[in-house]
Parts: structure tokens; C-alpha cells; sequence
């Protein structure tokens, strides 16, 4: 299943909502996914390639390989 490795961020699962007439007529399943990246990234001296979510690089997170 796909998890950021730094902040263990995964998928969470709701209901999609058909609003109509201010009433809610339906209701789907639906999936909200992270916005993962797969980057070169320095783990305890070792460079290895994880899976972060986009928050976590942009928060400064994880140290990058170069």
C-alpha cells in the first residue's frame, strides 16, 4: 500500500457526495491518496530511494542525495 516513509501518511477512504438542492442525494465510495514522490534521499548516512509525500519535501523533511 502506498505510505509516505517519513510521516506514515496512507490512503483514507470516505464518502464522494452528489449535492443537489441542498440536499445530499447520494453518496459513492471514494479514496483520497497522498501526493507521493519517489526521491534519492540520504537515510542514515546511506542513499536510498524512498517514497515521501509532497508535504514532507516541501517542509524540508528530508535531506536529498545530490
Amino acid at each position: 500500500m502506498a505510505k509516505c516513509e517519513i510521516c506514515e501518511k496512507t490512503a483514507i477512504h470516505g464518502n464522494k457526495l452528489s449535492i443537489t438542492r441542498s440536499h445530499i442525494s447520494k453518496r459513492a465510495p471514494r479514496t483520497w491518496k497522498p501526493n507521493l514522490r519517489t526521491v534519492k534521499a540520504d537515510v542514515d548516512g546511506e542513499i536510498k530511494r524512498i517514497h515521501v509525500c509532497a508535504k514532507c519535501l516541501k517542509n524540508g523533511k528530508v535531506k536529498r542525495a545530490q
